[in-house]
């Protein structure tokens, strides 16, 4: 994951309408928190700050500038309005270099099951603990091939070097299971046919 800088202004004004005020001005409210120190408030540059988690994730490590100090931060929450599509607010957690962070990073399933499979994905991410600077995008389940009756779990997926899992390792992440058919379907559709006529008496 590539480290990226963003230059941050102090925000003095709080509640609703200052955060209007903040995204008409083109940036994002945000705080920033952790390791014993007061919360933060300032705002971000909101098509920078759009573009770091389209080409980092959600989990993105930056550096931000602010009245002449750096601080490195991990992106902890983003909150989107659920019908604009807009960043609303942002949560970072000041980190370390060569500090460990839990955070989740989505499961993305790739390939065919053999003949007859239906993938069933129970689990979208996985909660690992791994240094800020090296968290992943994402880690790959291929099921290429894979018979009727597989199935993954947790503890079986193959995570990046330095990464350890944090979420239960008997956890089922993805199975290959037949396809379900319709119980008494041509049953129900003969006794619906019966009623028909029945009715139609």
């Amino acid at each position: 994951m590539s480290e990226v800088r963003l230059s941050v202004e102090p925000r003095t004004e709080f509640g609703k309408g200052a955060a209007r005020r903040t995204r008409r001005a083109g940036k994002i409210p945000a705080v920033l928190y952790g390791h014993g120190s007061d919360p933060r408030h300032f705002a971000l540059p909101a098509i920078e700050f759009a573009r770091v988690v389209r080409e980092n994730g959600s989990n993105a490590v930056i550096t931000l500038d602010l009245e002449g100090t750096s601080e490195l931060a991990l992106t902890k929450t983003i909150v989107v309005h659920p019908l604009k599509n807009y960043i609303e607010h942002v949560d970072l957690l000041v980190v370390k270099r060569g500090e460990k962070v839990t955070v989740d990073i989505p499961v993305v399933v790739s390939g065919t099951p053999g003949p007859g499979g239906l993938v069933n994905q129970d689990v979208d991410t996985l909660q690992i603990e791994v240094e800020a600077l090296h968290i992943p995008e994402q880690v790959e389940v291929s099921i290429e091939g894979a018979e009727v009756g597989t199935q993954i779990l947790a503890g079986q997926i193959e995570l990046p070097k330095g990464a350890t899992l944090v979420t239960d390792p008997e956890s089922l992440v993805v199975a290959v299971n037949e396809p379900q058919r319709e119980e008494g379907g041509d049953e129900a559709e003969a006794g619906e046919s019966e009623e028909s006529a029945e009715a139609a008496e």
